[in-house]
């Protein structure tokens, strides 16, 4: 499927960023994308299904899956979670791996690259050097000089920060300079495949973790149970929303004395709604518990797991 005439020499197709969980892999994707498609947030594994975001350039349509970051599992949820990631790899035609300027190359990167090469031994890797901001000149260096190392051969490796802009115009032509000549893939008006649900519970979820600590955020799941129209206010939409967390403790912690922090994560999020839907919103959340739902097959698959 082809849109519009494609010019000559035009180059498409998918990039994907593995890592540790927090090395900036989403925030790159948003800055890459240069809109919100993907949530962010201080604790690991925040991300929990591939998004794909669509760059448009006149040369190239880079297509880049943001996918959960590949991790030892503890639960049915994490098993579910690296399956799906090995899927993608599968698919995609390179893999960008994600290494903060400021942490030094450790066990769990090896593992990392270890395990994607197990996958597609034939995927070009580059190496990205991210949180260009949070480091010096001489730890980047380093960090660049240890990640070529790491991958050896004639790879790539790349420093930018996606929180300052820097060098992700350099990324992109690298990336598109390795993508195989073909159509584009996604009309010119397309930022991301995902569907609108999936991205209003994602920022509701976004909302709920922020300022959370340790074991809570894995507990956190978010289902949109309808969007309508206002019956008496007229361009107001209703948004009805679940937050299931696994146990009642969960449940008064995102409740928050006096029902605070509940209020504060339906504030948020129903800011992030109305600016991607245009409208006025009434956004309804209520919290329920789903008893272990991260090790239950039957509660994965109704939450789309």
């Amino acid at each position: 499927m082809s849109f519009t005439s494609t010019p000559e020499g035009f180059r498409s197709g998918f990039v994907s960023f593995v890592g540790r969980p927090n090395t900036g892999k989403s925030t790159l994707t948003n800055a890459l994308v240069g809109e919100k498609i993907a949530i962010t947030a201080d604790q690991p594994e925040t991300t929990r299904h591939p998004i794909r975001g669509i760059v448009h350039r006149k040369d190239s349509q880079i297509i880049v899956v943001d996918t959960p970051g590949l991790h030892k599992p503890r639960t049915l949820l994490g098993e579910r979670l690296n399956e799906q990631v090995k899927e993608t790899y599968a698919d995609v035609d390179i893999i960008g791996l994600t290494i903060p300027a400021d942490e030094k190359i450790g066990p769990g990167d090896r593992w990392i690259l270890e395990a994607v090469r197990n996958v597609v031994p034939k995927t070009p890797i580059i190496g990205i050097v991210t949180k260009l901001d949070k480091a010096t000149k001489d730890q980047v260096g380093a960090q660049l000089v240890a990640l070529h190392e790491l991958l050896g051969g004639n790879s790539e490796v790349v420093p930018v920060s996606a929180q300052e802009g820097i060098q992700t115009e350099v990324l992109l032509n690298v990336i598109a300079g390795l993508l195989p000549e073909g159509p584009k893939l996604y009309p010119d008006d397309h930022i991301t495949d995902d569907d609108t649900e999936t991205r209003l519970a994602e920022m509701i979820r976004e909302a709920a973790l922020s300022g959370l600590k340790d074991e809570l955020p894995h507990s956190v799941a978010v289902e949109i149970d309808e969007i309508l129209p206002n019956k008496d206010r007229e361009g107001v939409l209703d948004v009805h929303a679940v937050i299931y967390v696994e146990r009642p403790g969960q449940k008064t912690i995102l409740i928050g004395k006096d029902g605070r922090r509940l209020s504060r994560i339906t504030h948020i999020a129903r800011q992030d709604i109305m600016a991607l839907l245009g409208s006025n919103v009434y956004l309804d959340i209520r919290l329920k518990v789903l008893k272990n739902w991260q090790s239950d097959p039957k509660s994965l698959g109704r939450l789309g797991f």
